[in-house]
């Protein structure tokens, strides 16, 4: 009898993105204020965290409040601020036990003074771990993101240091707040809805797309085993044609 090998797990995606949606809508199910959907949806991030890790997979984005979000009813967004607050005291330990490396994108100047410096001592507490580039989006725009770039490689034009004649791909993404990072190869959106909303505008360019009616409270290792399967199951051309 001939004994057939089992095939290697094919290795998990580089970098995976995750916009988290549906804490609202897992709260409202649930019959609980919108705020417990929120602590849930942290839970999540903590779950989701440990399964990267776990897994293998070296980058993780997490798209955790826009630069729309604070159109929001305020006692909603100062629950989301006081969460982060928790999250960046409680986690640090955590991360630093499990060699993740913590950084922040976004508009820092647009959140309270105390945030950002919990951000920058968490972001130098770990800065020298490698086994999982955590990366949080706060107060993030993708268009504000590329808008920001050109306005600076005009800047340096104007200031005789850059040539336009040389401005090419690589020139336009150190302007990026994601310079030093991988594009995503998996993008997941939760709670079943369809669309980037601002969301790594440029860097999601060639990411496959995975989205899930799981609400983001819901969301765990189970699930991203299932988006990454999914994910194994696309051919990636980026624009070329079938091997």
């Amino acid at each position: 009898m001939e004994i057939v090998a089992a095939r290697p797990a094919p290795d998990p995606p580089r970098h995976v993105a995750i916009i988290m949606d549906g804490n609202g809508r897992w709260a409202l199910n649930h019959a609980l204020p919108r705020a417990e959907g929120h602590r849930r949806g942290a839970s999540a991030v903590r779950q989701t965290v440990r399964a990267c890790v776990e897994l293998g997979i070296r980058y993780l984005t997490l798209f955790a409040f826009s630069s729309e979000n604070w159109k929001r009813p305020k006692g909603e967004v100062q629950t989301l601020m006081d969460l982060l607050r928790f999250y960046l005291k409680s986690e640090i330990e955590e991360l630093e036990r499990n060699g993740v490396r913590l950084r922040v994108i976004g508009d820092r100047d647009g959140l309270d003074r105390d945030i950002q410096n919990l951000i920058l001592f968490a972001e130098q507490r770990t800065e020298g771990n490698a086994r999982l580039n955590l990366t949080i989006a706060l107060n993030y725009g993708g268009r504000r993101e590329i808008l920001a770039a050109v306005e600076a490689m005009i800047r340096s034009a104007v200031a005789g240091k850059l040539d336009p004649g040389c401005v090419n791909e690589q020139k336009f993404e150190e302007g990026l707040e994601t310079h030093g990072l991988p594009d995503p190869d998996l993008l997941i959106r939760t709670s079943g809805e369809c669309r980037l909303s601002n969301f790594l505008l440029w860097q999601c360019a060639y990411s496959e797309f995975v989205f899930t009616q799981t609400l983001w409270p819901d969301f765990g290792k189970a699930e991203l085993l299932s988006a990454i399967e999914e994910f194994h199951q696309r051919e990636r051309r980026y624009g070329g044609t079938r091997g």
